[in-house]
């Protein structure tokens, strides 16, 4: 089964094809653009260059993985309502997946801090075992992690994603500069167990971690005195 697998959760707009077989999976094409500005015009022409580049169209599409955060309002609507919409248009199966657990995945046996730039001077980051996450995740200052998960060096032999590498001086830990965002092939192996059991659709449902800026005003101002 052809998958396709969208993550706007960081910097990067990504969109990959794995085929899906009854055992095993293996990417067919991956499209990536690292512009955080950019997720809206970028991703379409993505999918359409993943899916010419393995020969195939939209039907040929099984089902649709979606990196659900945590990341941004802006850039992670984008990712998932492009996903929601072309599930439906296509009546294929929708499933969500945190987006560092692709990471963590991807970075293999040993303990990992995953890290992934949040703003405003702070990471949405999660710890992992053997790519199973043990903590998180969650979003701070890259000074206060090693406060929540203990100290770094102890607990974590390397870390990903790239707030862990724009704050490695803070963290003190080796950093995986390979892997800086989710790769498609991770998230669709997560995702595996669902989409070979044909599993119903799911909502997906952004991963914000953050409260909104925009609060309902508290009462009209006086403007007369």
């Amino acid at each position: 089964m052809l998958v396709l697998a969208l993550d706007t959760a960081t910097p990067a707009s990504t969109a990959a094809l794995v085929e899906v077989t009854a055992d095993s999976l293996f990417g067919v094409a991956e499209q990536r653009t690292v512009d955080p500005r950019a997720h809206g015009e970028k991703l379409a022409p993505e999918i359409a260059a993943a899916l010419e580049a393995a020969g195939a169209r939209p039907r040929d599409l099984g089902a649709i993985v979606a990196g659900v955060g945590p990341g941004p309002f802006t850039g992670l609507r984008v990712g998932l309502a492009t996903a929601a919409s072309m599930g439906q248009a296509l009546g294929i199966p929708t499933y969500g997946v945190c987006s560092l657990d692709a990471l963590g995945r991807a970075a293999g046996p040993g303990r990992v801090l995953v890290a992934t730039d949040a703003r405003r001077r702070e990471v949405y980051f999660a710890t992992y075992r053997d790519g199973e996450r043990v903590f998180g995740p969650e979003v701070a200052r890259p000074g206060d992690v090693a406060g929540l998960v203990g100290p770094l060096a102890e607990v974590v032999d390397k870390s990903a994603g790239e707030g862990a590498l724009k704050y490695g001086d803070v963290f003190g830990v080796p950093v995986e500069e390979h892997l800086l965002h989710p790769p498609g092939a991770a998230l669709v192996a997560i995702a595996a167990s669902r989409i070979r059991d044909a599993a119903p659709s799911e909502a997906l449902i952004p991963l914000y971690l953050r409260r909104p800026d925009a609060v309902e005003p508290a009462g009209r101002k006086p403007v007369l005195t």
